[in-house]
């Protein structure tokens, strides 16, 4: 079996997908989202971390991690923010017998998704794609409408304008 490998770049940014276990009709993620806010929050203060980007959808997050310089390691704060959130929740998830053996919560999804941000094109495509998911998945007709992303900071700080692809040809959002 061929051993799976992530990628040991230190102070390097990532865009992840992360998922739930259960993804048809869920939406934990929304319905306790104060309680997902408050594990980033915590493992940032134990394992400093920015967010560059982040959208999260009923059953599904995207965001876009940079790691300290001399820090490559992404997959203990993604442990600790979902291990932080299970916890937080009651035990009502389905589980499957394998998760049960092991004591897992059935909330996430046991893998995830990363790339290494390669350069600055690489990272705008990647802010604009987590902005653009909630119209994507027909959540919402404009990306402003969808309140859990960090569109709306990126509006705040001038870096994409409010009505941002909502027409054809809109300008870009993401990069300085």
């Amino acid at each position: 079996m061929v051993e799976y490998r992530r990628p040991k770049i230190t102070g390097g940014s990532f865009f992840f997908t992360v998922n739930c276990a259960e993804r048809r009709g869920n939406q934990t993620l929304t319905e306790n989202i104060d309680l997902l806010r408050q594990s980033f929050r915590k493992v940032k203060q134990a394992h400093p971390f920015s967010i560059d980007a982040i959208v999260v959808l009923p059953e599904h997050l995207h965001c876009i991690f940079t790691l300290p310089d001399g820090d490559a390691d992404f997959k203990t704060r993604w442990a600790l923010i979902k291990a932080g959130f299970s916890r937080a929740l009651p035990p009502t998830e389905r589980r499957s017998t394998s998760r049960i053996k092991r004591g897992e919560r059935g909330i996430w999804q046991r893998r995830y998704w990363e790339h290494l941000l390669r350069d600055e094109i690489d990272f705008e495509r990647h802010v604009e794609y987590i902005h653009w998911n909630p119209v994507k998945h027909g959540w919402v007709k404009q990306v402003k409408a969808w309140p859990y992303s960090s569109f709306h900071d990126y509006v705040r700080k001038g870096l994409c304008p409010e009505d941002w692809a909502s027409e054809p040809n809109s300008d870009v959002c993401g990069g300085e």
